[in-house]
């Protein structure tokens, strides 16, 4: 689809674009969507083990992805989708704390869903969202 414009932030985006073909975000007009991000370190790609902190760097990466789409992060955001494995109290707890942190004005759409394995071994979380970037 040559008429939509993708993105992949430096580091683990570029390398999963070229290792598996899929891009972190696409803009769709005013809207961008994201793939799944996962708790991983966006430069190295190592996972976080504990998924307090594997949560809290799926929405630091989700911010990332936006943001090189050129949107302007979080405060854009009004659906979001995260699989967990497992999905736990724990999990449900860190994603709560999250979304007071990274998207404090307002309460986005969200789907919650517990999944027996993710794209790669250690992952523990996916967050995928769609954000409204009007003034593009």
């Amino acid at each position: 689809m040559s008429h939509l414009t993708y993105y992949n932030y430096p580091g683990v985006g570029e390398r999963n674009a070229q290792n598996f073909k899929y891009s972190q975000a696409v803009r769709i007009g005013d809207r961008i969507e994201c793939s799944g991000q996962g708790g991983w370190d966006p430069n190295t790609g190592e996972f976080h083990r504990e998924i307090n902190a594997q949560i809290a760097q799926a929405f630091a990466n989700v911010d990332l992805a936006l943001r090189t789409a050129g949107g302007k992060g979080w405060a854009q955001v009004f659906r979001v989708n995260s699989y967990h494995v497992p999905i736990n109290n724990e999990a449900l707890e860190a994603m709560v704390r999250n979304f007071r942190q990274w998207v404090p004005g307002h309460e986005p759409l969200w789907t919650c869903v517990g999944v027996s394995r993710l794209g790669e071994d250690d992952m523990r979380v996916e967050i995928e969202v769609v954000a409204h970037d009007p003034g593009s």
